[in-house]
């Protein structure tokens, strides 16, 4: 009767693929890096997309019409992306797995 009431009733598993127990799952334990990740995440497009075409025009020495195309495009991909990674998020890693990995990729792809 006790053990019940230990493991959330919605079918979560845990990361060994057993029945995930509330006490120790769930709510704000990876609420920090998620945060930190999306927060860190939306500076780096808007800082980045703000100046863009500006710097294909003035360093790259495209034309505003090829700038402006590349910068839509840019953007397109950056808004299609996060549903590849659900996909990969609900399908195969989970959740926490997925954005781990994929900050992961971020940071060695940074340096």
């Amino acid at each position: 009767m006790g053990d019940e009431n230990i493991y959330t009733n919605d079918g979560t598993v845990d990361i060994h693929k057993n029945l995930a127990d509330k006490t120790k799952t769930g709510n704000w334990k990876a609420c920090r890096f998620i945060l930190g990740n999306e927060f860190s995440e939306r500076l780096a497009y808007y800082g980045m997309s703000t100046n863009l075409v500006n710097y294909l025009t003035l360093r790259l020495g495209q034309s505003n019409v090829t700038a402006s195309n590349n910068v839509t495009n840019w953007s397109g991909t950056c808004y299609i992306t996060p549903l590849i990674g659900a996909f990969v998020a609900d399908s195969y890693l989970g959740r926490y797995r997925t954005i781990a990995s994929f900050v992961f990729i971020y940071v060695i792809d940074s340096t």
